[in-house]
């Protein structure tokens, strides 16, 4: 699903919201989560899950053409943790799905 899927999504199920409130209201709280992850805080959404930001500590590496040494500096990357809710249902959604698709004779 995409950002412009999501505003379809909500703009069809809220017949009280316009296309443009739908895109407003998409933008506004993924701005607000962008800002709190930059900010180095923690989201929580409870029954989707948790994004957190890991710290990825300063190494050495190689290019993989000349093989010399390269320092990579420490890096902050963001982090998506599913919550418990999200992952049965994803698993319910993945078992269901596989009991309808017909299986290849070999």
């Amino acid at each position: 699903m995409t950002r412009s899927d999501l505003v379809e999504e909500l703009a069809a199920r809220f017949a009280q919201l316009t296309h443009r409130d739908a895109e407003l209201a998409v933008k506004t709280v993924l701005d607000a989560m962008s800002d709190a992850l930059v900010k180095g805080h923690r989201i929580e959404i409870r029954g989707f899950g948790s994004f957190s930001i890991n710290r990825r500590p300063p190494r050495v590496g190689r290019n993989p053409r000349s093989g010399e040494s390269v320092h990579i500096p420490e890096k902050r990357v963001p982090h998506f943790k599913p919550g418990k809710a999200l992952r049965e249902a994803v698993d319910a959604g993945t078992l269901a799905q596989a009991k309808k698709t017909p299986k290849a004779k070999a």
